[in-house]
């Protein structure tokens, strides 16, 4: 478990799996529940603003002072800046710009981040995600990755994941009763509410391109991707994984030369290093509304998707295995639908999985 940041337990059980009052057991895997004691340290230091004793930190966690110092150690070594002053305790100035366990616990309730799983590399936080929930994860379930091999998006293509730099994060749902002709719009809501969660995080409103990417100064700034798995008997969703990547503080230098011309980041739009771990915790509580609304409260999603949409009102190029065709984007239906009017004056609506949508004059 050498690449794991946040805290874990590592369970190596054949059968069911079974849940305690402090963290849960999943068959042959290695998701992280509890925090571990530097990720509990580092949360104690970021809600207070004014020195904590070693004496308090030990109480309020259950720990030994000789823990509490040696998760100060660890953590200095890891990057925090950690004043110490005799009688006083332990202050926190400065913290790197990394996500764990302890970092969201500044903007999340502690026991929030009992289902969220950190790790430093993997391939894609939906693959792992995936794997997860085919083993019993629970709704809620958080993969977040300080970098992704093998990122990917729509139609299989790839998605940058410079490491340290963005935010890439999977979330699972498991609607209850739900068909999955019903969620067939469900990327263009994740759309809606990462845009909140930026808007939140950082007063950055984005733009969105249908279906589904964020984009800022006609770049792409975030890329989502939706998977599902589908009972064959009823049609009922048996869970959804939603990912997204968000670029945050990369540089050109950062993505792949031939990304350049069509990314964007937050850092290149602001000039100003963002916190990622602010970022992702919005992303997760923006998703754990999503999974309250999805399929019913509509409403609230169709109108920032319709306010913010960056297609509506451009010539663009539909692209699919039967057609390569140039129309005129005219509207988004009650459906999150494109509304589109061909060369010949015909009106038609394209829903996602029907059509990619590239712009004529750039990105969007």
């Amino acid at each position: 478990m050498s690449n794991v940041i946040a805290s874990g337990v590592a369970a190596w059980q054949s059968h069911t799996w079974n849940t305690h009052s402090h963290f849960t057991i999943f068959p042959a895997r290695d998701i992280i529940i509890n925090m571990n004691t530097k990720d509990s340290v580092i949360a104690v230091l970021k809600k207070s603003r004014d020195y904590v004793s070693g004496e308090k930190i030990s109480e309020t966690l259950g720990l030994s002072r000789m823990a509490v110092n040696s998760a100060v150690k660890s953590l200095r070594a890891d990057g925090y800046e950690i004043t110490s002053v005799t009688n006083r305790g332990y202050l926190l100035t400065r913290s790197p710009d990394i996500i764990n366990c302890g970092e969201l616990s500044a903007y999340l309730p502690s026991e929030r981040t009992e289902k969220v799983l950190c790790l430093e590399s993997v391939d894609s936080t939906n693959n792992r995600l995936r794997s997860l929930a085919l083993e019993g994860a629970p709704a809620g379930q958080i993969v977040i990755a300080e970098s992704q091999t093998a990122g990917r998006g729509r139609y299989g293509r790839s998605f940058a994941s410079p490491k340290g730099k963005g935010v890439y994060l999977s979330a699972l749902l498991r609607p209850q009763n739900v068909t999955a002709a019903s969620v067939m719009s469900a990327s263009a809501w994740v759309a809606a509410a990462i845009h909140n969660a930026v808007m939140n995080a950082f007063g950055v409103r984005t733009g969105i391109k249908w279906v589904n990417d964020l984009t800022l100064g006609s770049k792409k700034l975030c890329g989502i991707l939706t998977e599902m798995s589908i009972e064959s008997e009823n049609g009922h969703i048996q869970y959804m994984v939603i990912g997204a990547g968000v670029n945050v503080n990369e540089t050109a230098e950062d993505f792949p030369e031939e990304y350049r011309s069509v990314a964007t980041s937050l850092y290149m739009h602001t000039g100003v290093k963002l916190s990622r771990a602010k970022l992702a915790a919005e992303m997760i509580k923006s998703l754990d509304k999503l999974s309250e609304d999805i399929p019913f409260n509509k409403q609230p999603y169709l109108d920032i998707y319709r306010t913010y949409n960056v297609t509506a009102g451009k010539e663009v190029r539909l692209v699919s295995a039967n057609e390569n065709s140039v129309a005129y984007a005219k509207a988004i239906d009650d459906e999150f639908g494109l509304v589109v009017i061909d060369k010949d004056g015909n009106e038609k609506t394209v829903h996602s999985g029907e059509a990619s949508v590239r712009g004529l004059y750039g990105y969007v």
